[in-house]
């Protein structure tokens, strides 16, 4: 066992939560890992550094799959990894995440994504005319567009029913910033109770919709998802399919917001300058703060420091993008900047498969936005907006505008 103190991460920036990224510089001029306890009183180690992130998002002794660990680790407890929850892509190593990425990849070509752009604008404008039409002037811009776009968007693609979308919001957001363990367990139920239904349905009767697909998705040799891998299937595309988007459209519009000058010159060349300000929004303030947890399935040593075996490790994306020894002034949000290499989405092979539908979302809605509301400002004090809670989303709950 490794004898690395626990560094409180509160302690070390009691404004953590708001502002993780001066916490995580001083760790990163420490060493590239470090054993830390989170806010909410976890203990778990966490790699800083862009070099020893991408490093460690491909080392295959830090393991994805729950099968391969102490039962105590599991989000359920000792019967957490059989949960169907839990039997999508992003909990499998190699070759059980090869075969299931496999199946599903088709479905996010380049071309299916891009043939999705007209129907997302029509999205995006429909939330804005109604954003504008009451003349108050003023909105929550996550209630009014950042989730409700891509939560339109992932529920009209896996073929579910729009009275059923504000059930998925209230699982999705237990699942991914968890308040209480009794309410983490009961939205994992829910949510494959509803979608054991809804599946089997679309076995049954199939409808043009991306559910449907996979349900009667047949490779060359014959492998299909069986019933439990579809259903962790949808849920695994139902919460990335819009948690990252809501928060890089918040957090994007955040930056703009405390950068008028960048905002400024968003507006003078939209067509110019949108793609390289979303990539910006990205490196600068992703919406992933942590890649899901890993486990050691043996001591690994990083840096000079060994990890001990059995033990969570979080990598921090939102640190490695802001690594001076990859990004030149990395505090500074530079919308001109060349910000590829950044792992926002991650890097090897989980590297998100929704990448670019994020990216057409969070286009088409910041230049919506922009667009139709000339006089766009932030409403609140930005130090009193209410966070996300935990590592792994960086957002806010609500982000009040005014135009």
């Amino acid at each position: 066992m490794s004898s690395a103190p626990v560094l409180d991460l509160k302690e070390l920036g009691p404004d953590f939560v708001r502002d993780p990224y001066p916490v995580y510089a001083a760790l990163r001029a420490e060493g590239p890992v470090h054993h830390v306890r989170t806010p909410e009183g976890e203990e778990l180690w966490i790699v800083v550094g862009h070099e020893a992130c991408r490093a460690a998002l491909v080392d295959p002794r830090l393991t994805r799959d729950l099968r391969k660990v102490d039962p105590a680790l599991h989000p359920f407890g000792k019967d957490g990894a059989d949960s169907p929850a839990l039997t999508h892509m992003l909990l499998r190593d190699a070759p059980d995440h090869t075969r299931l990425r496999k199946l599903v990849a088709r479905e996010f070509s380049p071309r299916r994504i891009a043939a999705l752009a007209p129907r997302v604008q029509r999205i995006t404008d429909a939330l804005l005319d109604a954003m504008l039409a009451d003349g108050a002037r003023g909105a929550d811009l996550i209630a009014a567009l950042a989730y409700p776009l891509p939560m339109t968007v992932i529920c009209e693609l896996l073929g579910v029913p729009e009275a059923d979308r504000d059930a998925f919001r209230a699982w999705s957001n237990e699942m991914v910033a968890p308040t209480d363990q009794e309410l983490l367990g009961a939205a994992y139920r829910n949510v494959v109770d509803y979608l054991r239904g809804l599946t089997a349905a679309k076995r049954e009767h199939p409808g043009d919709d991306l559910l449907s697909a996979l349900a009667h998705t047949v490779d060359e040799g014959g492998d299909r998802l069986s019933g439990d891998e579809l259903i962790g299937m949808a849920v695994l595309l139902l919460i990335a399919g819009h948690e990252t988007t809501v928060n890089l459209i918040g957090n994007g519009v955040r930056a703009l917001f405390a950068h008028p000058d960048q905002l400024e010159l968003l507006r003078a060349d939209p067509d110019g300058l949108l793609d390289g300000a979303v990539e910006e929004m990205l490196r600068y303030d992703g919406p992933v703060e942590t890649a899901l947890p890993r486990w050691t399935t043996e001591p690994v040593h990083i840096g000079d420091t060994v990890v001990p075996a059995g033990v969570s490790v979080l990598v921090a994306l939102a640190d490695a993008d802001r690594d001076p020894a990859r990004f030149a002034a990395p505090d500074r949000f530079n919308i001109r900047r060349d910000a590829r290499g950044h792992i926002a989405f991650g890097h090897g092979l989980h590297y998100c498969l929704g990448a670019p539908l994020a990216r057409l979302e969070g286009r088409i809605a910041v230049g919506a936005l922009l667009e139709r509301c000339p006089g766009l400002t932030l409403d609140a004090d930005e130090a009193a907006l209410p966070w996300v809670p935990g590592l792994l989303m960086r957002g806010v709950r609500t982000l009040p505008v005014r135009w």
